[in-house]
């Protein structure tokens, strides 16, 4: 056989594997518009400021790593309705990309109109929750557990795990995205359970103007010359800066294992100045005592000097993520920095931190100046990259 003829066989068998290739991507092109090259979803280029010290806090399991099939099979899922008992409502129901995956409800919405027991958390870099521990409570122990539970609760998407298994076997559309993940085309929960976690994980957050600004000083406690004079004034608030005889201030719970920074300057090499989500649930006075409808991670543990605790989660993308707290009370920023500005209440267990010295209330007392500057120097956290970002995105063309 001829070189020349070896060259041109060589060519056709290239041109019939692309054809392949697209055909294999085109069968399913009326359900869901992916790309035949996957999204990068496991290599994100991370600025320096997520250090060492931060990835420690990292709670990826050793058995599943975020890789670019997994995630896609896991948006897929995210966003497919078919999740549900009645095909009325997908994961991304309640966490809305344009929300910063949250809602704008209260309390979120149902299978069948009724109303979720808790508010809606948004997603940004849940695979830095240092507590490695998920939902309001911290009563989900890794986020492969968390993803299903929503699945089978009665009120929200309604389905039996081997139900669940069934409906999504029975979608041939799915076939070729658990083969490519997983190296074969059965569905299994625990298949599921990874998919969904790989996705959610994959939604990180750095792009935003407090990032160009912590990337260009290195140091929360020097103004960011990308600022206004408001909002450097908003993050001097909320890192203590104007407050150094407080006990603590918002850097104590929204940036888990960097306090007390302000009396480290320079601050600690590697200090976490990027995880805005905490490590331990608190009590931050929003009742007056324990007889209310939900009591958190007391009341999931059963231990009465935890009542009244919730999930401290993050501030990233918070100026979408409205209403706010556990049970969605608080309606805008602002009501958020009047109740610690004036409004934290003596409950019974609340968190140390919370507290004087003399063991009342603690009030930040802001003024009407510094009250609207903690409330932009927040807004400087939205990511408008990541809830425009189309690997993150409904793939379903209808």
């Amino acid at each position: 056989m001829s070189i020349f003829r070896i060259f041109f066989l060589l060519i056709f068998f290239i041109i019939i594997s692309c054809k392949s290739d697209e055909g294999f991507n085109d069968s399913y092109s009326d359900i869901y518009d992916l790309p035949i090259t996957p999204f990068n979803y496991s290599n994100p280029q991370f600025p320096d400021t997520f250090t060492d010290y931060v990835f420690g806090f990292n709670n990826t399991p050793n058995d599943n790593p975020i890789t670019n099939d997994g995630a896609t099979l896991g948006r897929v899922l995210f966003y497919d309705k078919n999740m549900s008992v009645n095909n009325t409502i997908a994961c991304a129901s309640c966490h809305l990309q344009e929300f910063g995956f949250s809602d704008n409800k209260s309390k979120s919405i149902g299978f069948e109109g009724g109303s979720t027991f808790r508010n809606s958390m948004g997603f940004a870099n849940v695979g830095f929750y240092s507590a490695e521990r998920f939902f309001w409570d911290h009563s989900a122990a890794t986020l492969e557990d968390q993803v299903l539970i929503p699945i089978q609760d009665q009120v929200e998407m309604g389905l039996t795990l081997n139900n669940l298994v069934n409906k999504i076997s029975a979608l041939d559309y799915y076939k070729p995205l658990f083969k490519n993940a997983f190296g074969n085309e059965q569905v299994t929960s625990d298949k599921i359970s990874k998919a969904l976690a790989q996705f959610v994980r994959s939604i990180y957050s750095f792009n935003t103007k407090y990032d160009i600004g912590i990337q260009t000083t290195k140091n929360i406690f020097i103004d960011f010359p990308n600022f206004t004079a408001e909002e450097n004034l908003g993050k001097d608030v909320f890192n203590g800066k104007k407050t150094p005889e407080a006990i603590a201030s918002c850097v104590t719970c929204h940036l888990p294992n960097a306090t007390p920074l302000h009396y480290e300057i320079p601050i600690p090499e590697g200090a976490n100045q990027v995880i805005f989500s905490g490590a331990e649930p608190d009590n931050i006075g929003l009742d007056a005592d324990i007889n209310v409808p939900d009591n958190g991670y007391g009341a999931f543990l059963n231990i009465l000097s935890f009542y009244g605790h919730f999930k401290t989660p993050s501030l990233r993308n918070i100026e979408l993520t409205a209403p706010y707290m556990h049970d969605g009370r608080f309606a805008t920023l602002e009501e958020i920095v009047e109740h610690y500005s004036t409004g934290v209440l003596a409950h019974p267990y609340l968190s140390a931190h919370m507290k004087d010295n003399k063991g009342n209330p603690r009030h930040l007392n802001l003024s009407e100046e510094e009250s609207a500057a903690l409330v932009e120097f927040m807004k400087t956290l939205t990511d408008y990259e990541l809830v425009n970002d189309v690997k993150h995105s409904n793939p379903f063309v209808d």
